[in-house]
């Protein structure tokens, strides 16, 4: 089994290490039988993060196509074509837990499964209202059977992921969309709250409907 991690990067200077040195931890838990490495795929970087992504050895390709469907896709597409046999999908602003791929390998030796849907923690809620905190608590289903979807924490067969044609080049909702071909064609999904990521809870968005602008549309009802 090789897994490829595919976490893509737009001016991510202010977190990409931590989420580089985190995984790297999650690959040492790992077995000598699994091989996992990461791959960033900068899309259009102007800060830093090409030099901390050398710094950190983990290899790369760049893009300028300012729409995460295509970047996943790309970044995807070249791991499978070194031998990947499962994907794992990240986001720069996000740090996996120590367990991340012992979990989604543990899923997969339990059960036939083509893809993992994960869950996220929120990393600081300080800056935020209480009132978004519980408005959010009450909406997130933290348990096994969930129905939430991550791109920051998403995982399938690259076999899979081939045959029903990938991410499309979506600026956002992407990962819902994927999900949702898989569930079309009858491929079998895991909805795990055991495979965690904890994501930033930064307000200003990378994607305009992503999770940060989830966040800040929850702050703005609730001020």
């Amino acid at each position: 089994m090789k897994i490829g991690i595919v976490i893509p990067a737009h001016n991510e200077a202010m977190t990409i290490s931590a989420c580089l040195k985190s995984i790297h931890k999650a690959i040492t838990q790992l077995p000598s039988t699994i091989l996992a490495y990461p791959l960033v795929v900068l899309d259009g970087c102007t800060d830093e993060t090409l030099a901390l992504v050398k710094n950190a050895g983990v290899d790369y390709i760049e893009c300028d196509y300012h729409c995460v469907g295509r970047v996943r896709d790309i970044g995807i597409r070249h791991v499978i074509e070194n031998g990947a046999t499962w994907i794992a999908c990240t986001d720069a602003d996000s740090i996996v837990t120590t367990d991340w791929l012992v979990q989604q390998v543990s899923h997969i030796e339990q059960q036939s499964t083509d893809m993992i849907c994960g869950v996220v923690s929120v990393d600081n809620w300080a800056h935020l209202t209480p009132q978004t905190q519980e408005a959010y608590i009450a909406h997130y289903q933290d348990m096994m059977g969930h129905r939430h979807i991550h791109g920051a924490n998403l995982s399938f067969s690259s076999k899979s992921y081939l045959a029903v044609g990938g991410f499309a080049p979506l600026p956002c909702h992407e990962d819902v969309d994927l999900v949702k071909i898989f569930e079309d064609q009858g491929y079998a999904i895991t909805w795990s709250n055991r495979v965690r990521v904890i994501t930033s809870s930064r307000l200003d968005a990378r994607a305009n409907e992503g999770f940060a602008a989830f966040l800040a549309n929850l702050e703005k009802d609730n001020l």
